[in-house]
């Protein structure tokens, strides 16, 4: 059984990445649509923008994106990630909010958010955010992964 998952596991992760434009940019590549849908310009220009941390463009070019698609969770998390760089935290969280509303599901927003708690000094809601990634994962998730290693630096520079 071990063996079938890990043969399985490549394919899966990239079915995951086709599906997710968050995640295809954190893998390196561009973002995506689903298939059949193009990829909305002003997404693409907020992501390269967040690649080129120009937080100021990334957010203008999002905000112009979510007038065309506000259900989008990518969206909405890409925001958020933007805005918290930019220092704005309070928009970060509204924004992450709003991803894990229209998806409680998206582990890139939970990671997001996580990330965010611990910029504003409160790790229980990071620590929060961790478990609930800790469940979403069914096995051990990227964003996860991240997040832990985030807390536990934290954690360590509490001390």
């Amino acid at each position: 059984m071990r063996r079938i998952l890990q043969d399985m596991l490549p394919a899966m992760l990239f079915a995951f990445a086709l599906a997710s434009p968050s995640a295809a940019r954190a893998a390196g590549g561009p973002p995506t649509a689903p298939a059949g849908q193009p990829v909305d310009p002003d997404f693409t220009r907020g992501v390269k923008a967040i690649e080129a941390k120009d937080w100021p463009t990334a957010i203008a070019a999002l905000r112009q994106a979510l007038e065309r698609d506000a259900q989008n969770a990518d969206l909405y998390n890409e925001l958020g990630y933007a805005e918290r760089n930019s220092g704005d935290l309070d928009a970060a969280f509204r924004d992450y909010d709003k991803a894990l509303a229209i998806n409680p599901r998206h582990r890139g927003a939970h990671e997001y958010v996580g990330e965010a708690y611990l910029l504003a000094g409160n790790l229980p809601k990071a620590e929060e955010q961790l478990a609930i990634l800790d469940k979403l994962c069914f096995f051990s998730c990227e964003e996860y992964r991240d997040l832990k290693e985030k807390v536990a630096a934290y954690k360590t520079k509490s001390k």
